[in-house]
């Protein structure tokens, strides 16, 4: 039987961790999944929870990366002191740890694995929080990403038989690994909506790209500046998904980075857990509409640990459950005791922002 919406929930993506001290703390998707679970989401009706497959292979890595790039995190992954700046590996922003290899492909098996069963019709929706790693290219890993799962998800599909995939990215940084990898890709429509790179990394994703020669007019952004809050930053997500409805993918693969948000401690748009809320709302009706509800939801950014991304998370569940959690509705109390038990934090009191 087809399920409503298969959610990837595997203690492996703790894995992840880039150390202290590192902004992308796995924390953040533990206490996501655990306030999903505490509001009942993960038991709704039609809800399927599974483990992280375990892959037997790179074919979905090699799909979307350089074999070179594969090789060089193996060998970082054994001895992190091979990581030197090259394949952006052993830098600030993705430093080498010990089986960062298994821990990063994991990760993509999931996305890949996710895809392929939403396009099957093995599920009508699929959530993999752990996703989302959109910065990495074909030979460089780059802003806390190693491999990107959200392109080996997209490849998936293609390779399965997809002939139209949409991809909507509403991270505050601009989804440039993934727009690189089908910029010339006429079956692949991505659109991303996010900061400036005037003020903002990567600093790709100017206004008025339109894609490759042979793909003119799929690789859209939708920039804003700095400061950006609620009403035009849904305007811009609004037209943005007009053109993926215009598009008719067959599926619909979004990235809810929760770093839009005026708390998170490394971007500067001014936007609520409300509005985010209601972009994943927004995304979820067009995939119903454009295609037949063929939907993959995946994280990314987000590094307001406990008071957003828990929550913006949690929304995208219960949004891809058809159980939306009201904004005026209280943190559960015993996620709240989580909470303070793990990180000293009090964390917030109701789950959306506004009063």
């Amino acid at each position: 039987m087809t399920a409503l919406v298969r959610v990837v929930r595997d203690p492996s993506f703790a894995a992840l961790d880039f150390g202290p001290g590192h902004p992308m703390a796995p924390v953040r998707l533990v206490l996501a999944m655990a306030l999903a679970d505490e509001l009942g989401l993960l038991r709704a009706p039609g809800v399927e929870v599974v483990g992280a497959p375990l892959p037997g292979d790179d074919v979905d890595l090699e799909a979307v990366h350089d074999p070179s790039l594969v090789e060089a995190v193996r060998a970082a992954s054994a001895r992190p002191s091979l990581a030197d700046g090259r394949f952006g590996l052993g830098t600030v922003d993705v430093p080498a740890f010990v089986g960062m290899h298994d821990a990063a492909r994991r990760v993509v098996a999931a996305s890949a694995d996710a895809a392929r069963a939403v396009w099957r019709g093995e599920a009508l929706h699929a959530v993999n929080l752990a996703g989302g790693m959109h910065h990495a290219l074909r030979a460089r890993a780059s802003g806390f990403c190693i491999y990107n799962d959200a392109a080996a998800a997209l490849a998936a599909l293609l390779a399965d038989g997809c002939p139209r995939v949409a991809y909507v990215d509403v991270d505050a940084h601009h989804g440039d690994g993934v727009e690189e990898a089908f910029v010339d890709d006429p079956r692949v429509l991505t659109v991303s909506v996010h900061e400036s790179g005037e003020t903002l990394f990567p600093g790709t994703g100017v206004t008025g790209d339109a894609g490759g020669p042979a793909a003119r007019g799929t690789a859209l952004s939708w920039e804003v500046p700095a400061g950006t809050s609620d009403a035009p930053w849904a305007a811009a997500v609004t037209s943005a998904l007009e053109r993926v409805e215009d598009f008719a993918p067959e599926v619909v693969v979004s990235q809810h980075g929760a770093d839009s948000h005026r708390d998170d401690p490394l971007t500067h748009l001014e936007v609520s857990v409300d509005a985010q809320r209601w972009a994943a709302m927004a995304v979820h009706e067009v995939a119903h509409r454009a295609a037949d509800g063929r939907w993959l939801a995946l994280g990314g950014g987000g590094y307001s640990l406990v008071d957003v991304v828990p929550r913006a998370w949690a929304h995208v569940v219960g949004i891809a459950a058809h159980v939306p959690v009201g904004l005026a509705e209280p943190v559960p109390r015993r996620w709240l005791e989580q909470v303070l038990a793990t990180t000293g934090l009090t964390g917030p009191s109701r789950m959306g922002d506004r009063a």
